[in-house]
């Protein structure tokens, strides 16, 4: 095998790896990866503001809104306005958010964390680096990502502005 086919191969894997994790989570507690991770925040951070959330999960606010808005139809977390400041809103974990939490499994990209968190120094500057440029190489350094692996709805909407 050539080692341009080798590359896509090892790509390919990250990919299934990503998508195989997704499903074992949403099979195991009903959530996606982002569900969890915005939970976990909340947990970690107690009444928290969504714009807070937004910015340790790398989401936008809107998907945050949206996400929690899921989360709470489903009973796992509550959103109340701040006494001393109605335009706040902080969110919540439920009795039953709590619950699912505790019984969640780790996250691929905290399992990943911890492993590449072990590396050497140099050797998780070349990882990065590598990345870095793959993405370049793909026309995809400008694609707006956050740091939660998971495999979810693809938006197309910045496609029309590529040349």
């Amino acid at each position: 095998m050539r080692k341009f086919e080798e590359v896509l191969v090892a790509l390919r894997r990250v990919i299934r790896a990503t998508d195989l994790h997704s499903r074992q989570l949403s099979k195991t507690v009903g959530l996606t990866a982002p569900q969890l991770l915005i939970m976990q925040n909340i947990r970690d951070l107690g009444a928290v503001k969504i714009s807070t959330i937004a910015r340790r999960v790398s989401l936008s606010q809107a998907t945050v809104t949206t996400i929690l808005d899921r989360l709470e139809s489903r009973g796992l977390v509550y959103r109340e306005r701040n006494e001393e400041d109605k335009r706040k809103v902080h969110a919540h974990l439920t009795d039953a958010g709590k619950e699912l939490l505790e019984r969640a499994p780790l996250t691929l990209q905290s399992e990943f964390t911890q492993r590449f968190e072990a590396l050497a120094d140099w050797e998780q500057s070349m990882i990065l680096a590598a990345l870095q440029r793959v993405a370049q190489m793909m026309d995809a350094e400008d694609i707006d990502a956050s740091p939660v692996l998971d495999v979810g709805a693809i938006d197309r909407s910045h496609e029309a502005e590529r040349p």
